[in-house]
């Protein structure tokens, strides 16, 4: 009895939620610190920090609902914590520096903006209404300093709020440089008639300073958006992410290492475009991020590029190199452009997000064709002989496997393409075949084990697909020759795309 008590305490510290739960303690104890500064009174103080107990329980409940991957991923806790703990740390000595409270409305604005981009709408919303809490918390430090016109409680909270949710609501994808001028000054003015409102109800102030103080309120929001534009960079980096604009910059063909792709493998540069196309539509069938495929299928087979030749795309006609090789040579070779990618990407800086699609792309699956050449190499060798089996372990892909739906449709995005343009004759038909086919093996195979991806969702990416496929070898109309045209002769490529037309 006590052995398996034992056993269940060492899982229990082995985990993650151990560390999760010591880093909950840090962010309340800085909390209650922060906030019970200024206080005298052990009651105020003893109150204050049940309250900052409740509200963080709350906030670890709605962390473990929507975004439980922060409680494997410590970094993303700590960033998450640091960024709390400094905002708050600006609004108690903003507020008691100019005894205003529109530093409260500046922060929280800043939360949610940050949250938005490095998460999602519905967490960042989430999160953002907790630290407001903590932010009207914050205020009170000042305590009679403030100015007899300033917002407070819940006056402050929904002015707050305002601000909050437009940006939550209304960011989404970040494209353009100037996307998030456009919504800090929706949410400036959204915060500007809110704050007005609220004077105009709870006080009874001249038109002059309730101008001026809503004016304040909506010119933080303001200044958070330009602030926000030249901190992106940091904020991707510490967040491991990548925005739909920084995804932009790395689809150019003009990148170092698209160019290098494009020069030395044209082959393998012109199969990524097209799987990077086939990916976008699919994951745009089930609601996934298609920028993100695509820009990920740019790059997924760039460690091909230090062998470009032992590939068959690369070929070009000339004679196959593996056929001077042992299969067993030859599946190293082609193993190792997971490997070299990997590298290559380490080495030009690409963003994380990017390279998961080099490391997953082929996850553990079977290199199945120099594995067969193995096993007819054995029976031949063997003379009549029985002999052992290669064992499949050894030419299978080292992974991972796809950990998103986004790594998982580039998987298969890449393999359908390959096994559909290896076809003699393409017709919708056996596209639709090939799709479902590889994809059934794929699933069979386990490589989406630990990727959310629903039998639902892979029957819709597989239509997609064949139809994207369909698209790109849609067949063309054997046009007559005319009557004049010599023996052997074509007809001029004008006329070919005259009739096409």
């Amino acid at each position: 009895m006590s052995a398996e008590r034992f056993t269940k305490i060492s899982q229990l510290l082995n985990t993650h939620l151990l560390i999760s739960v010591l880093l909950w303690l840090l962010f309340v104890s800085l909390c209650i610190f922060i906030l019970s500064l200024r206080q005298n009174s052990y009651v105020e103080v003893i109150s204050r920090s049940v309250i900052v107990v409740l509200i963080s329980f709350a906030a670890a409940v709605y962390i473990h609902h929507y975004q439980r991957r922060i409680i494997k991923n410590h970094i993303r806790a700590l960033v998450l914590i640091a960024l709390f703990i400094l905002l708050l740390v600006v609004t108690g000595l903003g507020v008691m520096s100019t005894r205003h409270t529109f530093w409260a409305t500046g922060t929280a604005v800043t939360t949610a903006i940050i949250l938005t981009i490095a998460y999602d709408q519905r967490f960042a919303l989430g999160m953002s209404m907790f630290y407001c809490l903590f932010a009207c918390l914050a205020t009170e430090l000042a305590g009679s300093q403030l100015n007899e016109s300033q917002l407070t409680n819940i006056y402050l909270f929904l002015t707050m709020a305002a601000g909050v949710t437009t940006c939550c609501f209304c960011l989404g994808e970040i494209r353009t440089r100037i996307k998030l001028l456009k919504i800090s000054t929706l949410a400036a003015t959204i915060v500007f008639v809110m704050t007005a409102s609220l004077h105009v109800l709870y006080q009874n102030i001249q038109p002059a300073a309730l101008i001026k103080d809503a004016g304040y309120h909506a010119g933080i929001s303001l200044m958070v958006g330009v602030l926000i534009q030249g901190l992106l960079p940091l904020i991707e980096k510490a967040f491991r992410i990548a925005t739909s604009m920084t995804l932009l910059d790395y689809s150019d063909a003009n990148q170092r290492l698209l160019k290098r792709l494009h020069m030395e493998a044209p082959g393998t540069f012109s199969h990524s475009l097209l799987v990077g196309s086939i990916a976008e539509a699919a994951a745009e069938a089930i609601g996934g991020n298609g920028l993100l495929c695509r820009v990920g299928s740019y790059y997924h087979d760039i460690g091909k590029i230090n062998k470009a030749g032992y590939f068959v795309e690369n070929e070009l006609g000339s004679t196959s190199r593996h056929k001077e090789l042992a299969p067993t040579m030859s599946h190293l070779i082609i193993v190792g452009h997971v490997k070299d990618g990997t590298e290559m990407a380490k080495e030009y800086r690409l963003p994380s997000v990017l390279r998961q699609f080099i490391d997953t792309h082929h996850g553990t699956t079977l290199v199945e064709h120099f594995y067969n050449e193995a096993k007819k190499l054995k029976n031949k060798n063997s003379k009549g002989k029985t002999t052992d089996v290669p064992a499949e372990s050894e030419f299978r892909y080292p992974g991972p496997k796809p950990r998103t739906k986004e790594a998982a449709i580039v998987m298969l995005a890449d393999a359908v393409e390959s096994a559909v343009r290896s076809l003699p004759e393409v017709t919708p038909t056996k596209i639709e075949a090939v799709v479902h086919n590889i994809s059934m093996k794929r699933l069979q195979d386990g490589q989406f084990d630990e990727c959310e991806l629903s039998l639902r969702e892979l029957s819709q990416i597989e239509a997609s697909m064949s139809k994207t496929l369909s698209a790109h070898h849609h067949s063309r109309i054997a046009y007559p020759k005319p009557p004049d045209l010599p023996e052997g002769a074509q007809p001029e490529p004008e006329q070919h795309e005259q009739e096409n037309n």
